[in-house]
């Protein structure tokens, strides 16, 4: 390896994973890992494409990728009744409610941008664990995608909807996992969160999961009330927001049935990922030519 390569100063993010500087960060952070895993036999399953999910989750840094992994691995060891089912039946009520989309187009950072509709969720019918599941599901698709390992996602969760019987499922155990995912368990960076139409009575459940967030994540939290039509242009553009959001791009209804549609199309991909989540496959950047055949609005 060149003192060039070793001191690299440009952006490692933009480097395809062949590059001699990523593979010399991917060898480091094998080799870390190889002494410090939990499970010996989960290493037998790792791909290169597996493992630099974390670090370009952390920017490159070894030891905050190792520790990604290994909380990740920890996770889903400990929750399997969560992540062990990423089958889309699971949760199929839920997404035909249209309580969930990614939009069609990235926003001018590059992120995704995921949205959750509260209202949609009917917590007689669903608990939190499996609308917590839709989420979960959303991540492992969208982690496969180089371009939001690069540049991460956004959230807008519209609280319009909520009542006390949601913020009885939320106790203190789900609220800390639920941040724990958010902040140090899961290979995704969170540019932003923003919360639309929180209702007063939401506060003493936001005020239970604040303390386990980072300080990085308090400081990406917006609160936009019920005139979010007016701030929320701030952060997006409104060509990629949904008509019901202040936007012009197409309505929520559109959004959440192209994303039911491509999670179901996704069924196989996904099942693979709740027995073997080491062993992915990466979606191309988006400047490769997409497959004439595929259906889905979410190829890249």
């Amino acid at each position: 390896m060149s003192v060039k390569e070793n001191y690299y100063e440009g952006d490692l993010n933009s480097l395809p994973d062949d590059s001699n500087v990523v593979q010399r960060y991917l060898l480091q952070l094998r080799q870390r890992a190889q002494k410090d895993v939990i499970d010996p036999q989960d290493r037998l399953n790792w791909s290169d494409s597996f493992l630099i999910k974390f670090l370009r989750a952390r920017d490159f840094d070894v030891e905050l990728s190792l520790k990604l992994l290994i909380n990740y691995q920890r996770w889903r060891r400990v929750r399997p009744e969560i992540n062990a089912n990423l089958h889309p039946s699971s949760v199929l009520g839920l997404l035909q409610n249209n309580y969930h989309g990614v939009l069609r187009d990235r926003d001018l950072s590059g992120s995704r941008v995921l949205i959750y509709r509260i209202g949609q969720w009917n917590p007689k019918d669903f608990t939190a664990y499996e609308v917590f599941r839709v989420s979960l599901i959303t991540s492992e698709l969208i982690v496969q995608e180089i371009e939001t390992q690069r540049n991460g996602l956004k959230a807008i969760f519209d609280m319009q909807g909520w009542c006390f019987a949601h913020a009885l499922q939320i106790n203190s155990s789900l609220a800390k996992m639920m941040s724990s995912v958010l902040t140090d368990s899961f290979p995704l960076k969170v540019r932003g969160i923003h919360l639309i139409n929180e209702p007063i009575f939401f506060r003493p459940v936001f005020t239970m999961i604040r303390p386990f967030l980072t300080d990085k994540i308090k400081q990406r939290i917006h609160m936009h009330g019920s005139n979010f039509k007016e701030t929320l242009s701030g952060f997006f553009s409104k060509d990629i927001l949904p008509q019901e959001y202040g936007g012009s791009g197409p309505s929520m209804e559109e959004v959440c049935q192209e994303w039911t549609s491509h999670i179901l199309q996704s069924e196989e991909r996904l099942t693979q990922l709740s027995i073997c989540p080491a062993g992915d496959e990466v979606t191309p950047d988006p400047e490769t030519e997409p497959d004439p055949d595929s259906q889905s609005a979410y190829s890249s």
